[in-house]
Order: structure tokens, then sequence, then C-alpha cells
């Protein structure tokens, strides 16, 4: 049984698509002023704005009524016949980025049976990043009682010899262009085409292919691991909360129920890993209410870290309008982001400190000019690096990668009945 299918998709129809369709919940979560923006240009036309739960205003004490309202959009947008249905549907999407290049993926729905997002998972589908618990519940409380999912995830597949997505640029003149339009805020283009004939029994055979372990142990020279078919790259938490809410649901359902339910499953977009336009973007932190003086002074100490470029790790801080690098050597982390954060966990938890997760050292620099706060950046890690690293090691240390900037995260556009 392939653990990704074709699903019944759900496209808009008739509105603008422009302010349909926007950026990601989880991005600009300190920049509440983008999402004011957003709600201005989208006034009182549909838009998936509606159906969302923006992450800035996780706190702001009115998550209840939010949900409500969320849930309410969603059923009067399907009592509206807002939506064509497309059964049994590949999407094949190109993504131009704000910096011109076009990112390839496939949309279909990835079977949350074989997905494990716990420690030491040998599941074929697994996180790349350590899962924070704590942000699955308030997710949970949005996806509970909705009708309808609409992906920010993207899920990374190691196809070097590029034979799954790759191949539809080609053939993309024989499918049915779906959507064709620009997004808002500088987020670039977005075009979809229905996938058929041939080319989808073709891409579902290119993805089971992945999963033989023969070529898996030779590809990454390991023995008596787990196929690793499917890497979550973007959406990690939102994933997490679709099988956790799944795992409730099928508690009630017999095993007949089981094998069909549509909550089994999860509308995602897949994408190669060595697509040329997919870049690793690094993950940033910014510490809220804290004396940074004080709090770099006890990274320092607590790594015996050097001020000066020993060889070791290199992690840039900001303040103030001062910046510099402190090093660390001997580091506990293959990785300057595992280091740093496994710091400021402890440093948090003692001190009560606020943490913030940062796309772009332009943003950090800008929201630590405030006092009482301080920002850590490193650079980017390889993208070639991911899979082998998360087979050989496990998943790396929470917020360790961006694929791309803020802007160039995926947007919401298709939904699906859950």
């Amino acid at each position: 049984m392939s653990i990704f299918k074709p699903a019944d998709i759900l496209i808009p129809q008739n509105i603008d698509y422009t302010k349909w369709s926007v950026v990601a919940c989880d991005q600009y979560t300190s920049e509440p002023e983008y999402w004011e923006q957003a709600a201005q240009i989208v006034g009182d036309c549909p838009s998936t704005l509606k159906i969302i739960f923006p992450e800035a205003y996780l706190e702001d004490g009115n998550a209840d009524e939010r949900i409500e309202k969320i849930n309410a959009e969603m059923r009067k947008y399907l009592d509206s016949g807002l939506f064509r249905e497309i059964k049994d549907s590949l999407i094949y999407v190109e993504r131009t980025q704000s910096n011109g290049r076009t990112r390839r993926g496939v949309i279909g729905m990835l079977d949350l049976e074989e997905y494990n997002f716990t420690k030491g998972s040998q599941s074929k589908v697994r996180a790349t990043e350590g899962t924070i618990v704590e942000r699955i519940p308030p997710r949970q409380r949005v996806r509970r009682n909705a009708p309808l999912e609409l992906p920010h995830i993207i899920m990374l597949i190691d196809d070097r010899k590029k034979t799954v997505i790759e191949p539809l640029e080609a053939k993309k003149s024989d499918f049915e262009k779906l959507y064709d339009f620009d997004l808002m805020l500088g987020g670039g283009h977005l075009t979809g085409y229905l996938i058929s004939g041939a080319a989808k029994s073709d891409i579902i055979s290119a993805v089971d292919a992945l999963e033989n372990k023969d070529e898996f142990e030779k590809k990454y020279g390991v023995k008596g691991k787990g196929v690793l078919a499917f890497a979550a790259g973007d959406g990690n938490h939102s994933l997490a909360t679709a099988k956790t809410c799944w795992e409730e649901i099928k508690k009630t359902l017999s095993p007949a129920e089981i094998k069909t339910h549509p909550a089994r499953y999860a509308l995602v977009e897949v994408e190669n890993i060595h697509d040329d336009a997919l870049e690793f973007e690094p993950i940033q932190r910014v510490v809220f209410d804290c004396d940074p003086e004080k709090l770099l002074s006890a990274l320092v100490s607590h790594y015996n870290a050097s001020y000066e470029d020993n060889g070791g790790q290199k992690i840039r801080y900001t303040y103030g309008g001062k910046s510099g690098a402190v090093y660390v050597k001997n580091a506990p982390s293959n990785l300057p982001v595992g280091t740093l954060q496994l710091f400021l966990d402890k440093y948090i938890a003692e001190n009560g400190c606020r943490i913030d997760y940062i796309h772009g050292d332009d943003v950090v620099e800008r929201l630590t000019r405030e006092s009482c706060t301080i920002g850590f950046m490193v650079d980017r890690m390889e993208k070639n690096e991911l899979f082998e690293t998360v087979i050989k090691d496990g998943a790396l240390p929470r917020k360790t990668f961006s694929m791309g900037e803020a802007a160039d995260k995926r947007y919401y556009f298709e939904c699906r009945r859950i």
C-alpha cells in the first residue's frame, strides 16, 4: 500500500486567488503587523486567512472565539459551493519564489499510519527536527472539529535521480491548468496543474521505488536502519497535529473504517531535496525579557567559549546596536544551532525569558534594537546532510533550518475534507 497517493482535493472557484491564498500560520509570529496588512488586503473576500489561526495571535486571549469562527467559516465555504472537488487527484505545482527561482512539487495525501514523530523513530515518514509537544494542543483544538484541512506541510524526498517530480515539467502542457496567480505581500507566484494519464501512476511507482530497502542501504551506507522515504521539511508540527488527531479518532473506528477514514491521511506537498531552487536558511533566535549582557556572559561561561576565533562553532549575537560572535570548542552538538539551543532551553527555564524563532538576520537586528532583547544567529546547514543525519543520528534540534525565507514559505491554497 503506497504511503503517498492521490486525494480528493478541493479547489476554490470564481474568486480572487491572491486574496484567497495566505502564507503559513507559523510565519511572522513576532510581526502582527504583517497579518494586519494581510487582513486589509483580504477585506470581506473569501480567504484562507479566515480558516487558519496565525500563531502571532495564539496568546491574545481570544483563542476559543477565533477557533469557533474558523470552523464556522469552513462550513460556510463548503455549504456555499465555493469549491470544486477533484476526485483521486494529484497536482503539480510550480512556485516562483521572491528571488525569481522556481521550485516544484506534487500535492497528494500521506498515510499517517506510516508516520511517527517520536525520538528514535524508524518509520518511513519522520520528523527532521525535534517536535515540541507543547505546540500540538493549540493546533489540535483547531483541527479536532474542523471539516477541512489545508496544508502548509512540505515533505522532502531524497530523489537523486530526479524520477518523481522533475519529469512533470515537460508534460505540464498536457495537463489542465488549475490556477496561475501572484501571491500577496511579496510571496512570488503560484501555478498548479492537474496531473493526468500515465503521469499519475508513474509518480506513485517512482515514490514506491524510493522505499526499496536494498537501494536505501546502499545509498546511505547503513544496515539495520528503517527505510526513511519522507522527511518533514516544513509544517512539522502541523503534521504531528494531524497524527495526534488521527490517533484519537482511530480509537473509535472499526478495522474496516480505519482503512478508509479521511483523517488517516494528511494533504501535503512533496518536494525533492535536490531541486535547485530549494535552499535551506537558518532559523535564528531572539530572546525577549532578559538582560542581554547577563545572558551572553552565561553562554560564554557555560561552554567556556571565546570571543576570539578558536576554530570552534561560531554563534553570532546582536543587542542594542552591538554585535559580535562567540566560539565554542568541544561542542555538545554537531551543529551550532544545537549547541545554542541546549543552552537557551536551560537558561530560559531558569530565568523566565521568552524566545521566538525568526527568519532573516535583518529582522533579528531590528527586533534587538529594543531593550531587554538579544538575538543569536548561526550559519545554515547544507541540505544534502539532512537525510543522512536523520537516518544516522535521529531528528535534528528543533528549529534547525528553514526552507527559504518567510515570504517563500508555502501559501495555503488547496483543501481536503477530513
